[in-house]
């Protein structure tokens, strides 16, 4: 049947080309964003995986800060344990000095000038702080708590290094009297050498546990970055074949479409 009112067949080229150009255009934003998935009509599960994704690869960026920040503050700490461990160094053997039976008194007064001086350097150090955060704590406290891993499920707790018996131990040394210091008072002045040492290998297994933990934030952030590509990068070279080919559907389509508004004009030869 020849008629004048319908041109299905336009109609039905009219509708292919309107969804080939749809299609072009989706691919276009593909291609100019990067990504698969640029609204929720591209995949509505994909999208939501990949934000959840996003969401935790954020959360491990914080925590990888954090945990950094934690190891500077041991970092720092054991940088106020060495210097700690040079004047205890320097107050053993002062302390040592004064035993010497060859000694003036006034030898003796000034060993006990400098040990005087160096204890409150000491005290001094036990007062140091990172970012207004107390590096040492005399009160017994349980340290600071840093979570490692980004659902918070995973934490360390690291140690507030307590300085209050060494600086008991070094207090109220007298090296000025005839004898010099006490057999007691040397053995006292050694212990808190020991616990100097101890804090700082306190210190260093704590830093390693921080670092591995950075290491496995680090490699977590990779994996979680590979798997949110997979749902939500763009494959440009098949993307690009894809673009190829709706190009030439548009060309067919709008070739057609002018084809079938051509095909009605022969009912004017009909008519003639």
């Amino acid at each position: 049947m020849i008629s004048i009112n319908t041109n299905t067949a336009s109609s039905m080229a009219a509708y292919n080309l309107s969804g080939t150009n749809v299609q072009l255009q989706r691919s276009l934003q593909r291609l100019s964003s990067g990504s698969r998935i640029n609204s929720s009509f591209d995949d509505a599960g994909g999208l939501a995986v990949s934000m959840k994704l996003s969401a935790a690869i954020r959360r491990t960026e914080a925590t990888q800060a954090n945990v950094n920040n934690a190891v500077s503050f041991l970092q720092t700490q054991d940088g106020v344990l060495k210097n700690a461990e040079k004047v205890l160094t320097r107050l053993s053997e002062l302390a040592q000095l004064s035993s010497d039976v060859t000694k003036s008194t006034s030898d003796k007064a000034l060993y006990q000038t400098e040990y005087d001086a160096l204890t409150t350097a000491l005290s001094a150090l036990s007062e140091e702080k990172f970012n207004d955060i107390e590096l040492f704590d005399s009160g017994g406290g349980v340290g600071l708590t840093v979570v490692t891993s980004q659902d918070g499920t995973q934490s360390i707790t690291i140690t507030q290094a307590d300085f209050s018996s060494i600086l008991t131990k070094v207090g109220g040394v007298t090296l000025s009297d005839s004898s010099g210091a006490t057999a007691v008072e040397i053995d006292d002045l050694t212990d808190a050498v020991q616990e100097l040492a101890t804090l700082r290998a306190t210190n260093g297994s704590e830093q390693q546990r921080m670092t591995f933990a950075a290491d496995l934030l680090a490699i977590n952030k990779v994996n979680l970055e590979s798997a949110n590509s997979r749902i939500a990068d763009l494959d440009i070279a098949a993307e690009s074949a894809n673009l190829a080919r709706l190009n030439i559907l548009q060309q067919a389509g709008t070739a057609m479409l002018a084809q079938a508004n051509m095909a009605t004009q022969s009912v004017l030869r009909l008519l003639v």
